[in-house]
């Protein structure tokens, strides 16, 4: 071993234990791993950067526009409620859910899918007294089905397939993986509508967990007649830094001012509503000339009206706000919301709100101005499981651009007449041209940290593959599975790449292990098309943790789930896709 490869080695490994320790977000991590390898001499500058100007990367980019276009649009508001039906026979409910949505999930990004369509499944279900948590983990599962279904299905299948064209190779069509998807699709369907139903849990969503606890957290004080804290700033009447209690809202004659600033000065009768840990409630009651109401029933509802309103949003893998508590994070004047109550695992967090360390999957219940969703709803820091409203009057004319866009645009690819890149650019073109999207909605809707996580990451693929290290670890695999050969390779790759993927991100476990896969290709002498097909199944084919895609990062929190239940919904899965995944591909491309 080489001292070139031993430093890559150590460096990515490095690399690994801090995305699974959560140290910082991915994109960064990726980042400052590529400048240690150039930093180094290790990669040159050209090699470094050559993932900024990969076709695959740059094809995530405009599909992204495309996608924003879509559920702009309008579209597919009434798509998902007209598919559940009454909800009589839930199974049957379940399985007309799952299949547009695979559908839709084939040719659009996931995670605005999911996003989008969870409120509208939990309205469903309480309007039926179904529990929800029987239906958001399959709601994420299925957009994984249909996202291995196409060429364009997630980011991971376009960043193989940029690097399969990197090395001169002509990468996926656009139904190529369908070969083996397909048949793991429907085998997951029918897992899902049968025994996963069953193991599924009955839980309370994160919305009712939060309206039935509201009396455990929620206190409400006055400001007394002749109070010596009338005129005095919300700061120096000391309510800013109190030891267990948050303030998250002011109601003033009626007017309700939700993240109320330092700077507000007290009037006579202001009514203070705090969140927190109620044992601490002496602290206000020390407070001369403020009277604290004790044994009150406060509801949810109470806090909102015109212009207030209780929003749920999910902490993202992405985010800014992670491993900082919420005080660090300056939240209430960062983004105009006071967070009323903090959702980890099934459970309240039952600390001062101030006090908590943020995670990935912490769901939130904000309570912001009725502007908050809108300024925030395309926000990198959180998924926003926007509350269901009356539904907009759709522009038909969009719509139509829209849907006529996304179909040529897929025809062009799937017929070979323009590559993904060029049929994706033409369509980004002729949706700006048809002002059907701005350059400003455009912006909102590209996910920059996962592009330059995406563009970093393929640096780090090359370093593997220069070095020698991707070669070395692919004699050790080989030599690992010398009794089972080929099939063996095939499985140790879909293993490790689907580990990688619960564990870290896919995009980072797919740019990985492509160059350690097209070494075993070459030392085996076969089609390194079964490698690069194994790979993207499993790179997105992630169902045991919440952690290991963001879809089911998305619905953790909401559907009121435990880590557990990914477990045990998750790894029979996983099996199943294994199975036929390395059989089809062994089959196809092997004998």
């Amino acid at each position: 071993m080489t001292f070139e490869i031993a430093f890559v080695l150590i460096v990515i490994l490095a690399m690994l234990i801090c995305l699974i320790k959560e140290i910082a977000r991915p994109d960064f991590i990726v980042f400052f791993t590529l400048a240690v390898l150039l930093l180094s001499g290790i990669v040159s500058p050209v090699d470094a950067l050559k993932g900024f100007s990969n076709d695959g990367m740059l094809t995530v980019a405009l599909l992204f526009i495309v996608a924003g276009a879509v559920k702009q649009s309008g579209m597919l508001n009434q798509l998902v409620t007209k598919a559940l039906g009454s909800g009589q026979n839930q199974r049957m409910s379940l399985l007309q859910m799952v299949i547009p949505i695979s559908s839709l999930s084939a040719f659009l990004n996931n995670t605005p899918i999911v996003v989008m369509f969870t409120p509208v499944i939990r309205k469903w279900c309480k309007e039926r007294n179904i529990a929800p948590s029987k239906f958001l983990i399959p709601l994420s599962y299925a957009t994984i089905f249909g996202g291995t279904l196409t060429l364009i299905g997630t980011s991971t299948n376009l960043v193989i397939h940029g690097f399969m064209r990197e090395h001169g190779m002509e990468g996926f069509s656009m139904f190529q993986l369908a070969v083996v998807s397909l048949p793991a699709s429907l085998i997951g369907i029918i897992y899902m509508v049968t025994i996963g139903y069953k193991i599924l849990p009955i839980r309370k969503t994160s919305e009712e967990s939060f309206d039935e606890g509201a009396r455990e957290y929620l206190s409400e004080a006055f400001i007394e007649p002749h109070s010596p804290l009338i005129g005095k700033t919300i700061e120096e009447a000391g309510l800013r830094n109190l030891q267990g209690l948050y303030l998250i809202e002011m109601i003033r004659n009626g007017e309700r001012t939700a993240a109320v600033p330092s700077y507000i000065k007290l009037r006579e009768h202001d009514q203070l509503i705090f969140t927190g840990v109620l044992s601490t409630i002496v602290e206000l009651q020390n407070i001369k000339g403020l009277r604290v109401e004790t044994g009150i029933n406060l509801k949810l509802e109470d806090l909102q009206n015109g212009s207030a309103s209780l929003v749920e949003a999910v902490v993202s893998h992405q985010s800014s706000l992670i491993q900082k508590t919420v005080k660090e994070n300056k939240f209430r004047s960062k983004y105009g919301a006071g967070i009323v109550a903090v959702h980890r695992n099934d459970e309240r967090i039952n600390n001062k709100v101030g006090d908590i360390v943020l995670k990935p999957g912490d769901t939130l219940l904000l309570l912001g101005n009725k502007d908050f969703l809108n300024r925030w709803s395309n926000s990198r820091d959180f998924y926003l499981i926007s509350p269901i409203k009356d539904p907009e009057i759709i522009d038909s004319r969009k719509s139509i651009i829209t849907g006529a866009t996304l179909v040529i645009m897929i025809l062009l690819a799937a017929f070979n007449i323009f590559t993904m890149f060029e049929a994706s650019l033409l369509a980004v073109i002729t949706l700006f041209l048809t002002k059907t999207i701005t350059f400003e909605g455009a912006r909102k809707y590209i996910q920059f940290d996962v592009l330059l996580l995406i563009a970093c990451a393929i640096g780090i693929g090359i370093a593997l593959e220069q070095t020698g290290a991707a070669a070395l670890i692919a004699d050790y695999f080989i030599q690992w599975t010398k009794g089972f050969g080929a099939i063996g390779a095939i499985t140790i790759v879909y293993f490790i790449t689907t580990l990688f993927t619960e564990v870290i991100t896919n995009n980072a476990a797919a740019v990985l292990m492509f160059p350690i896969s097209l070494a075993m290709a070459n030392q085996l002498s076969i089609d390194p098309m079964a490698f690069f097909v194994s790979i993207a199944i499993a790179a997105s084919a992630s169902f045991a943790t919440p952690i290991g895609y963001q879809t089911n990062l998305i619905v953790y929190g909401p559907g009121g789930y435990r880590f557990s239940d990914y477990l045990k919904i998750g790894i029979p899965l996983n099996i199943l896709y294994l199975i036929v995944t390395v059989v089809i591909v062994y089959f196809v491309w092997v004998v």
